[in-house]
């Protein structure tokens, strides 16, 4: 049995957005930066490699579809894929979004300037958006 559950840092740090087939979409409540979150809705998993194979090639087909979509659809110049969990060990995936003009670039998002947390109108708009992108994207999204 499947006890997920999402670990607070990272609930606290994001908005829900969608669930795909494998994954929890979580917005990085973070408006510098189009910024989401995938999270494997598995229980006590860390690494990749803990993922069940077929979960494994999953994730990254979330996260490569998710990011192309985005940036097909809100523009970028590069697109981030990263792992990281030194501060929340949980699997979770990053799919930034990175513009030459943000506030990092060409550095990492992390720990650069002040986050500026999305208004609740521009989260409304930036969530329409990716609700309106996955279902167009994913068939089971």
């Amino acid at each position: 049995m499947n006890n997920f559950e999402l670990h607070p840092r990272l609930a606290a740090d994001t908005h829900q957005i969608a669930d795909l087939a494998l994954c929890q979409v979580r917005l990085m409540n973070d408006a510098r930066f189009p910024w989401v979150i995938l999270v494997p809705r598995r229980a006590a998993i860390r690494e990749v490699y803990e993922l069940e194979e077929s979960d494994q090639a999953r994730l990254w087909q979330e996260a490569t579809m998710l990011g192309r979509g985005m940036q097909e659809t809100l523009g970028a110049d590069k697109l981030n894929l990263a792992t990281l969990g030194n501060q929340v060990a949980q699997l979770h995936l990053h799919v930034i979004l990175r513009r030459q003009n943000d506030d990092a670039w060409p550095g990492p998002v992390w720990g650069v300037g002040t986050p500026r947390p999305y208004t609740q109108d521009a989260l409304e708009k930036m969530q329409d958006r990716l609700l309106t992108l996955i279902a167009s994207v994913f068939d089971d999204g």
